[in-house]
């Protein structure tokens, strides 16, 4: 696969004899480039105009000739780098077999990381960084990928084996994989396509299939590990004048409700759009409270998401450990996991959309979670008796694929209906170590 985003070599404008459109043309690709390597460098947070205008060598007047500001550019070039991707994979799906339409786009998905990773790197892991717009291109971006993949698979014969999942999951989920290890520069590509293949050729079933559109499921019975209390809920006001309080018991009240307007800020309008003083009101603080408390914004955010990740982690957990079995312990965790972020949609909203917007320590939290989610799967392997071994990639990407379901379900709606999803976050868990007749 050639590397689809390319952009010519930036001539000296003077004395060259381009047409003044050929010129605007490549001006803009500048500008684009200019964008994918402050965002790569800075993420969305410090790749302002000026930034961009530095990488690309054009002024700012030639910056706004194309775009009317930060946003509007990053946006772009999130639709330009997916557009430019659509094309080799339709292309290269197009020549495939019908059942191997899936995993053709996931090797073709590795080859664009491979060989254009700053450009795969931006679309990938950059785009989560921005606002609301920049996460509808990426979604975009995503669905159409799995548009052509389902568009080839029409084509296949009645009763042939296809791969009994929603594309958009798989896509999604590979661009999580990949972005993890373009972030993390030392993480190898090398011979991870052949890898996640054979993970979407485990989920294969002759027609019909059951699963390849994600539909929710039957809602089972509420876990008794998801806490009665919300995770994250306001604390009562302080009564006027000076309560008979410990110092230390204020402070933790003061505390305790700055943590909570920001994960609902953050939740309700995005991190991006949240400010100090918007928090400062709903807490029923003043701001010299707030940084009695916090250094800045992205401090308390990162904070309120701490306390969402630990409550999944230690509900999932426990609920994993309270029966006897591999796969009913999967099915235990699960419901637990999906009941709790049902009953607390700001913890699913700041730790599965927000949270990337909010710096690189937090990504770098989100990444580690794998690694104990990770843990669930290992089991599997040794109960189960997966010939061969299920690779790594492949654990990594059923994580990856749960997490982009449960993004998914946060960013369609205030209140997710994440316990309906279930069932196909147990297909999703089990197929590759059971098989599909099993599930």
């Amino acid at each position: 696969m050639r590397d689809v985003n390319s952009f010519p070599v930036n001539p000296r404008w003077a004395g060259t004899g381009m047409s003044p459109q050929a010129r605007k043309i490549t001006q803009r690709e500048r500008i684009v480039d200019g964008m994918v390597a402050a965002a790569n460098r800075r993420s969305y947070a410090g790749a302002n105009v000026s930034e961009v205008i530095a990488e690309a060598g054009v002024s700012r007047p030639t910056f706004y000739e194309y775009f009317a500001d930060r946003d509007d550019c990053f946006r772009a070039t999130i639709e330009e780098l997916g557009s430019g991707l659509l094309a080799e994979i339709t292309g290269a799906v197009a020549k495939a077999l019908p059942q191997d339409a899936l995993a053709v786009a996931v090797v073709e998905l590795v080859s664009f990381a491979t060989t254009s990773s700053q450009r795969a790197r931006f679309l990938t892991a950059e785009a989560l960084t921005g606002g609301r717009s920049a996460l509808d291109a990426r979604d975009a971006a995503v669905r159409a990928v799995a548009d052509a993949v389902a568009k080839r698979e029409r084509d296949a014969s009645s009763g042939e084996a296809l791969p009994d999942v929603d594309a958009s999951v798989v896509i999604g989920a590979t661009f999580r994989l990949l972005a993890r290890r373009l972030r993390r520069g030392g993480l190898s590509l090398a011979g991870i396509e052949g890898r996640l293949a054979e993970w979407v050729c485990s989920y294969q079933r002759p027609q019909p299939r059951h699963w390849e559109r994600l539909a929710g499921g039957p809602v089972l019975a509420r876990s008794a590990f998801v806490p009665d209390v919300p995770v994250q809920q306001m604390p009562d006001v302080l009564p006027p004048g000076r309560p008979r309080l410990a110092e230390e018991q204020i402070a933790e009240n003061h505390r305790l409700r700055i943590l909570y307007a920001a994960a609902r800020l953050s939740s309700e309008q995005g991190y991006l759009a949240t400010t100090v003083a918007q928090i400062t009101r709903l807490a029923g603080v003043d701001g010299r409270v707030f940084y009695r408390h916090f250094a800045d914004k992205q401090e308390a955010v990162a904070a309120a998401h701490e306390i969402g990740f630990q409550q999944v982690i230690d509900v999932t957990g426990r609920a994993f450990f309270s029966v006897q079995g591999w796969p009913e312990r999967s099915w235990e965790a699960g419901r637990a996991l999906t009941g709790l972020l049902e009953e607390n949609p700001i913890v699913a909203r700041v730790g599965f959309v927000e949270a990337y917007a909010i710096g690189a320590p937090t990504v770098q939290r989100i990444e580690d979670s794998h690694m104990a989610f990770m843990f669930f799967l290992q089991e599997g392997l040794l109960s189960v008796g997966v010939e061969p071994t299920l690779s790594r990639e492949a654990m990594e990407a059923i994580i990856d694929a749960i997490f982009e379901i449960v993004y998914m379900q946060a960013r369609m709606s205030e209140k997710p209906r994440l316990a309906e999803m279930l069932t196909p976050i147990m297909h999703i868990w089990l197929t590759p170590f059971m098989g599909t007749a099993t599930t």
